[in-house]
């Protein structure tokens, strides 16, 4: 996956947006204010930062050199994920999977305004 596809699809989530709070360099991509992606666009190799359930992180870890716990983050919920290591298909899932999980944790009010049109 390029960094502008991977950018696109970060940004094809309801409510979700990218904002630069570590400096343009480092795109950050929330959902109602929280984050759920992290990622330097630029950077080679390209990475991204992903929020994950911690058993499932755990198992990423074990199956795939290209999955480490997260860089900067808390390691037992992030994980990093070096976008060439996995198939397009598997970054797909796990970049929906993190925003799941951070509307998930957001106020009822919050997720209900996410699901109108």
């Amino acid at each position: 996956m390029t960094p502008e596809r991977l950018r696109a699809f970060c940004l094809e989530f309801n409510g979700s947006a990218e904002e630069f709070p570590f400096g343009p360099e480092t795109s950050v991509f929330k959902v109602l204010g929280k984050v759920f992606a992290l990622t330097a666009l630029d950077a080679r190799p390209l990475t991204v930062n992903l929020k994950c359930d911690p058993d499932e992180a755990v198992r990423l870890r074990e199956e795939h050199a290209a999955i480490v716990p997260g860089w900067h983050m808390n390691k037992r919920h992030w994980n990093t994920v070096t976008v060439s290591g996995v198939p397009d298909r598997l970054l797909r899932e796990l970049v929906e999977d993190s925003y799941d999980l951070v509307v998930a944790g957001l106020p009822k009010a919050q997720r209900l305004r996410l699901d109108r049109p």
